[in-house]
């Protein structure tokens, strides 16, 4: 669940808690999978949160080409750091630049993380180390809470 994902992050890195109290918002996709041989992808869902409240739903999706063996499941955390890059995201189909990283929740990892084009990208593994957190090219869509 999300709230899991969020207290699970807070745990491992006491010091991600300033990144969702500064975002101007922020995404929790509490279960990403991902996997495949050669050709792989990942695919997740998850809730927008602004000034404390669900205002939207998101899903995403990601096609990978290159060395990949095996699979894994994990939690991603997607901080905006201005409405521009909110707005951004939210307008539809964003698309994650392929110099976007992902930075491993790990303790005090999140001190040494960045903005990058308004956003940082946290993942969080279920069960097991991450080694590669590939972010670049996942597209997401945004669907506002009606």
């Amino acid at each position: 669940s999300v709230a899991q994902a969020l207290i699970k992050a807070k745990q491992q890195d006491p010091e991600i808690s300033k990144w969702f109290d500064t975002a101007y918002a922020y995404a929790v996709l509490p279960r990403v999978g991902k996997g495949g041989i050669g050709v792989g992808g990942a695919y997740g869902k998850g809730i927008i949160i602004y000034k404390d409240m669900t205002v939207g739903l998101t899903s995403m999706s990601q096609v990978t080409v290159g060395l990949q063996l095996g699979g894994q499941v994990y939690a991603q955390f997607i901080m905006f750091k201005d409405k521009t890059s909110f707005d951004h995201f939210t307008r539809g189909n964003f698309e994650m630049g392929a110099q976007v990283s992902a930075v491993a929740v790990t303790a005090g990892a999140s001190a040494d993380a960045n903005y990058d084009g308004g956003v940082a990208v946290f993942t969080l593994a279920e069960g097991g180390l991450m080694f590669e957190a590939s972010v670049g090219g996942q597209k997401f869509k945004y669907t506002p809470k009606q």
